[in-house]
């Protein structure tokens, strides 16, 4: 039996393809926290840890599976061909030097995407329970916001392997602008609009961002490099969740949802100057 392999001339579409995977533990997880927590109490252990007994398997299952069937490891398949080419073709010996900005425009649409993604994320329970939703309400929204992030992840890297990442980042600076604008209102329904929209601008920003990054880092450092990029989107993502809630204490949740609007909107600008550059 043949392996199903994606095309390589729709990589990006692959990519947003193994995301949408993550949708079912993340909408799943939520509501195994009950059942866990009866199997943690049966175990005579406290039962808040139960979901993390579940976290454990599953990140052991994860390695196996990418231990014995990763095989052979893309990477190591990546500088074989290269060296192919390069003994095929002697001229072409040596990386192909990367493009720096190519990869600086790539990082810095993930940092901002996942900055105000988070910031806005983390706070819109915090205010729909201070203006008196119900927590069923704010999970919720929250449902949809998770929904938006991973769901529509082939539609991204469709448009991505269909147009190029400089348009798709363009479009996720204007989602993220829109959901920002957006999220103020009390209503429950604008509320889950907002944030399905903030979902799918980070989603637009993830794909095309990898798509920047891994089109213009040499391949010699490109898995240095791509964790680098990572270490820089976690880094955002906590500093969001940290710096949202001294916003909301020292303004208001308006006020942050305008902040991420604004800092969504340096997004298109150095898109249009990296296309004229480059």
């Amino acid at each position: 039996m043949r392996t199903a392999i994606p095309s390589p001339s729709r990589p990006r579409l692959a990519l947003s393809t193994v995301l949408v995977a993550t949708t079912l533990g993340a909408v799943v997880g939520p509501n195994l926290v009950t059942p866990l927590g009866g199997i943690a109490l049966a175990l005579g252990i406290p039962a808040l840890a139960g979901p993390f007994l579940l976290a454990a398997l599953a990140y052991a299952a994860a390695g196996a599976v990418l231990w014995v069937l990763l095989r052979p490891d893309p990477l190591t398949t990546a500088r074989a061909s290269a060296a192919a080419r390069a003994e095929a073709v002697p001229e072409a010996a040596g990386d192909v030097p990367g493009n720096v900005r190519g990869v600086l425009l790539g990082a810095t649409v993930m940092v901002l995407s996942q900055l105000v993604m988070v910031a806005i994320m983390t706070m819109t329970p915090v205010h729909m329970t201070h203006h008196g939703h119900s927590v069923g309400a704010a999970g919720l929204v929250i449902a949809v916001h998770v929904g938006a992030m991973y769901l529509p992840s082939p539609i991204s890297g469709f448009l991505v392997d269909r147009h190029g990442p400089l348009p798709v980042v363009a479009a996720s600076g204007l989602t993220l602008l829109s959901a920002g604008l957006l999220a103020p209102p009390h209503s429950v329904a604008l509320l889950a609009l907002a944030l399905a929209l903030l979902g799918l601008g980070w989603s637009l920003g993830l794909v095309a961002g990898t798509a920047l990054v891994t089109a213009n880092a040499p391949l010699a450092n490109r898995a240095r490099t791509q964790g680098l990029v990572d270490v820089a989107i976690a880094v955002a993502g906590a500093g969001g969740g940290l710096a949202s809630g001294l916003v909301v204490a020292a303004g208001s949740y308006a006020l942050l949802s305008a902040a991420g609007g604004v800092l969504a909107l340096a997004v298109p600008p150095a898109v249009a100057l990296s296309a004229r550059r480059g």
